[in-house]
């Protein structure tokens, strides 16, 4: 009988504690897959459903969804801040330098957001479903999947400061890029496994013309970069004009995530100068390229697991911060 007793308790302790097996804990408290199970459990497969057709409509769409995660988990931490709209004092983040004419796929993120709201109200937070967008955009353009820890809360406020000082800029050392990512809590595994994700998506020719005219401030190109794909780019984005003309990062297999990515790195066919300096500029990213240029699935392994560590980065938990009802806004 007493055996009985002590195998039950066993049994119903790890039960208890069975979401803590596969949680990721964070300074904010602990993330875990199986979070929305009991209070939305379809919460994941309205995202994937949405997600989907947003990309079919717009192949880009998948590389712009990825973008938001990113771009939002390296202001404040993974908490949604980034699609908050200006109101009364606060600034928005969309107007920064990183941000403005840039990122997309707002809509998108609200449609989700109704959905979730008619199926389960105010249960799922604006930043899970970034986190879980991203995973799905990436899935559907060929890429990597992996388990998504839930239970991120949504910021009650923006940075704009921050979005102009954390985000990597295309025209960034490498040596910046890095230590950007250090203040994350990311090292230069991630910050080379996250770039594949340039991979998919494209760039707009403000954001690499100093490479193909001006690199050095004395009037001259970029050697570094192929000059016959210089010489291509240059058709399309000229020395004044054209600034929003859109350029594949990936020219090769532009919607399919891959490791050409790094293939194109070793040729110095990176669209952009932040891609090319962790060929030029840093013995150890270099043997990084190669190895993911090497290997597919090598690529695809790290980032994922680099994916799950950019999205623990300072998650609001337990009563911080709110559930969005309007991921545009605050609630009233």
């Amino acid at each position: 009988m007493a055996n009985s007793i002590i195998n039950l308790f066993f049994i119903i302790t790890l039960v208890a504690v069975a979401p803590l097996c596969f949680s990721h804990s964070t300074n904010g408290g602990y993330l875990y897959p199986q979070f929305y199970d009991r209070t939305c459990p379809q919460a994941q497969q309205i995202v994937k459903s949405i997600v989907a057709k947003a990309v079919a409509n717009d192949p880009r769409m998948a590389a712009s969804l990825l973008r938001l995660h990113f771009h939002d988990c390296f202001v404040k931490g993974c908490d949604a801040s980034i699609l908050l709209d200006s109101a009364g004092t606060l600034t928005s983040e969309k107007r920064s330098n990183p941000n403005r004419n840039s990122v997309r796929g707002f809509e998108v993120i609200d449609e989700i957001k109704s959905a979730l709201e008619r199926e389960c109200p105010q249960t799922v937070s604006c930043a899970d479903i970034l986190a879980v967008a991203a995973r799905d955009s990436t899935v559907l353009a060929g890429g990597p999947t992996w388990v998504v820890p839930l239970g991120r809360r949504d910021s009650k406020g923006a940075s704009l400061s921050g979005s102009n000082n954390n985000i990597p800029a295309p025209n960034n050392t490498f040596q910046t890029i890095l230590t950007k990512f250090k203040l994350q809590g990311l090292n230069i595994v991630d910050l080379v496994a996250l770039s594949g994700s340039h991979t998919i998506g494209k760039s707009r020719c403000v954001s690499f013309r100093q490479r193909l005219y001006n690199q050095t401030g004395k009037s001259r190109p970029d050697f570094t970069l192929d000059q016959s794909y210089a010489a291509q780019l240059r058709t399309r984005c000229p020395q004044s004009g054209g600034d929003q003309n859109l350029f594949p990062l990936d020219f090769v297999s532009p919607t399919t995530f891959d490791n050409t990515y790094f293939k194109n790195l070793l040729s110095f066919k990176g669209l952009l100068n932040s891609d090319q300096v962790l060929v030029t500029k840093n013995q150890e990213s270099l043997e990084l390229v190669k190895r993911y240029a090497e290997s597919n699935e090598l690529f695809f392994q790290q980032f994922a697991e680099s994916m799950v560590k950019m999205g623990n980065i300072s998650p609001l938990t337990g009563r911080r911060g709110e559930i969005r009802k309007n991921c545009r806004k605050m609630n009233s």
